[in-house]
């Protein structure tokens, strides 16, 4: 099974769209890892995959706790994505790529602005090689998102002037990618990324809750999952944050899918 089937598997067995951004701060890394699993536990339900970022990986250890936290989300039937916006030449892409995959990632995410050969080009082949997935960042969440994504830029192939994001959503539909990344604070982007991918790319958009995205509006542009991390892991009660944030977006999902029927 390929890792967009994977998700779908997922998202249809859980009847949500919700990935969870396990990304803790935590004094000691035994609190770290046991707060990310009893987070993960009392969640899962509610998530259709698990996502760490390096500020998780980083203090707990690849093959150490964060391996423990990657063990329990197959347990609880969840794909795992590691967000390492990988982003350097060919050679070091596809090593970094082979630790991840083998600490038991089932997708990475990755940046286009490194180019195809000797760039991203190995990424893509140790996934298919090891039946994994790799996630294009097009578009990020954050406020500078356009000093660089958003820039407006030659495109090579037709001279146009184009945003940049444009040419990464066009690379991620010719590279044949898993997914792509549009923050979900860009509703608009995601409409327009949504065109060039027509549904033969999955749009995964983070920022829902603490960086001001919204719940439905991502879901009604286009996103197919949503990327929810400090609304659920900081809040009281993340389990019913969870559910309550899963319900709301599979009812946008299903009203999204019955229009386009």
């Amino acid at each position: 099974m390929s890792f967009k089937q994977q998700m779908e598997s997922s998202a249809q067995k859980t009847r949500s769209n919700i990935v969870l951004a396990l990304d803790l701060l935590a004094e000691s890394q035994s609190r770290l890892l046991s707060r990310s699993i009893q987070i993960l536990e009392s969640t899962h339900a509610h998530l259709c995959a698990l996502k760490l970022n390096r500020q998780a990986v980083l203090p707990l250890g690849l093959f150490e706790g964060a391996q423990k936290i990657i063990s329990k989300a197959k347990d609880l039937g969840l794909p795992t994505i590691m967000d390492a916006k990988i982003n350097d030449i060919g050679n070091t892409n596809r090593v970094i790529a082979e630790y991840y995959f083998k600490a038991g990632f089932d997708a990475v995410i990755a940046n286009p602005f490194v180019g195809w050969e000797e760039g991203l080009q190995p990424v893509f082949d140790v996934a298919r090689k090891m039946n994994r997935g790799v996630i294009i960042l097009v578009y990020m969440s954050h406020k500078g998102a356009a000093e660089g994504y958003g820039q407006i830029v030659q495109d090579p192939s037709t001279e146009k002037l184009i945003p940049q994001y444009r040419v990464f959503a066009e690379k991620a539909l010719k590279w044949k990618a898993d997914g792509a990344v549009v923050g979900a604070t860009y509703p608009d982007k995601i409409r327009e990324v949504r065109a060039i991918l027509n549904e033969n790319v999955p749009i995964y958009s983070p920022g829902v809750g603490a960086q001001g995205g919204d719940v439905t509006a991502p879901v009604e542009a286009g996103a197919s999952y949503l990327i929810v991390g400090r609304t659920i892991v900081e809040a009281r009660d993340p389990a019913e944050t969870a559910k309550r944030i899963k319900e709301t977006a599979w009812q946008s999902f299903r009203r999204k899918r019955q229009k386009s029927q």
